[in-house]
């Protein structure tokens, strides 16, 4: 995460903007009020889907057993589950 100063974030903006949006870059903007955080949409909007999955009951147990299935190749085909190839 890069940390500006609300002037050099505004001197900035399109710059920051840009890589905001087309970099996935996350700043902190630091005012003597307080800082904010610029991060593109679509970062945003995937970390609120993160936490309300990870908040919803048993998630976490459900997802720390498929993973260590995987890993034991514990799996099943497309084909076992799907039927034919797509």
């Amino acid at each position: 995460m890069t940390t500006l100063t609300a002037t050099d974030a505004r001197r900035g903006f399109f710059d920051v903007v840009k890589g905001a949006a087309a970099k996935h870059q996350i700043y902190r903007i630091h005012h003597r009020r307080g800082s904010v955080v610029l991060m593109a949409e679509a970062d945003y909007d995937s970390l609120l889907e993160t936490m309300e999955l990870l908040s919803t009951p048993g998630f976490r147990k459900s997802l720390k057993r498929s993973v260590h299935q995987m890993r034991q190749g514990d799996t099943l085909s497309f084909e076992e589950v799907f039927g034919n190839k797509p």
